[in-house]
């Protein structure tokens, strides 16, 4: 067996990729994957193919031109091009969670570049080099930048062949996933309660849902209750899902993880809920987990991202029974308006309203 690729420019006409395929079966050339990458000179066609032994590059090339292929790269394979590209690209997504210093390496096995350089210049979308030295994101015949969610751009080369819009999307995904587990963790703390328990604050996500549901599981009427203010009980796992993953706003989890280091368990949610020049902040944590500083420090923070995005106040709802969660907010050390409807207490926390990047 004697793999190659082949990549050609093709026609996007009714027939025209039959032909080439045509042309490489009359000379015995098996094709085991084809890849269609659309650009605006017309469809760049990657065949890995299983080539007979007799068959070199000059008469590969010439099949393709016979095929009425143009623009053709033809360069011997190894067997790990068997894997599909799909495969390929969900294990180096899977090295970037464990380790996201690897993405110079990950674009370079995505991409077979011969070099991939890191630069603290940044990347602008369209049009000439911008201001302090930016530079045009996007591919260049083989050479192609990306910009760099964490700042700064990768530059990446290879000798042939061109690359394609769909291994810059391809490219630009990866270094968006290995940003975004970098934020993540500089999002996470360690928090420390007054007991000398330790809990991990993080982000919440859609994939934190079951544990969420569990947490539920573990709280007693009354603190539902005085979460949700209804007597409804449990909420839905539909609605639990929306708290995790809101349109604005953020939900944060804080996490135990058991003695032996295998399993983890939510012990506490906090919401902050975005609508308008507003905010809405909300709190559960497990009944046996209260009254040990965890409700105030989750509120803390959520008070700070509400002044960071820029909102102009934050409330909250509570029952006028919640006692611990009214000496929490007393705690803050923040003015703050109370506004008694029946049974509840709207508090209302004045901030900062500075526009933020976000928002704007």
């Amino acid at each position: 067996m004697t793999l190659w690729r082949i990549r050609a420019t093709v026609d996007d006409r009714p027939g025209y990729l039959s032909v080439l395929t045509a042309s490489l079966a009359l000379r015995g050339v098996n094709i085991l994957a084809v890849q269609v990458h659309t650009t605006e000179a017309g469809a760049v066609d990657d065949f890995l193919v299983d080539a007979p032994e007799t068959l070199g590059e000059a008469d590969l090339l010439a099949a393709v031109e016979k095929g009425r292929g143009r623009n053709c790269w033809v360069a011997r394979s190894e067997a790990r091009g068997l894997v599909d590209q799909p495969t390929r690209v969900l294990g180096l997504a899977t090295r970037l969670i464990r380790d996201p210093d690897a993405t110079g390496e990950a674009l370079r096995a995505l991409l077979g570049a011969e070099t991939v350089t890191w630069r603290p210049v940044p990347v602008v979308a369209a049009g000439p080099a911008g201001s302090g030295g930016a530079v045009t994101a996007g591919v260049d015949g083989t050479r192609m930048r990306l910009g760099d969610g964490a700042g700064g751009s990768f530059d990446l080369a290879r000798v042939a062949p061109d690359f394609t819009p769909a291994e810059y999307a391809r490219a630009q995904a990866l270094v968006e996933l290995a940003a975004t587990v970098v934020q993540r963790a500089a999002e996470q703390v360690t928090l420390v309660l007054p007991d000398g328990s330790e809990v991990v604050v993080r982000p919440a996500g859609p994939d934190d849902l079951p544990a969420v549901l569990a947490l539920h599981e573990r709280c007693s009427a009354r603190s539902l209750h005085r979460r949700y203010l209804s007597g409804a009980g449990r909420p839905s796992p539909e609605r639990v899902r929306r708290l995790l993953d809101p349109a604005r706003g953020t939900t944060l989890v804080a996490v135990e993880t058991d003695p032996a280091g295998s399993a983890e368990s939510v012990v506490a949610m906090a919401n902050l809920l975005g609508e308008g020049d507003q905010a809405e902040a909300a709190l559960l944590v497990a009944d046996d987990r209260q009254r040990r500083g965890l409700g105030g420090a989750l509120l803390r923070r959520l008070v700070a991202r509400a002044d960071r995005a820029g909102y102009a106040a934050l409330e909250l709802h509570v029952h006028t029974g919640n006692t611990p969660m009214l000496r929490t907010l007393h705690r803050l050390g923040r003015p703050m308006r109370l506004d008694r409807d029946g049974s509840v207490v709207t508090v209302t926390l004045p901030l900062d309203p500075r526009p933020s990047p976000a928002r704007a």
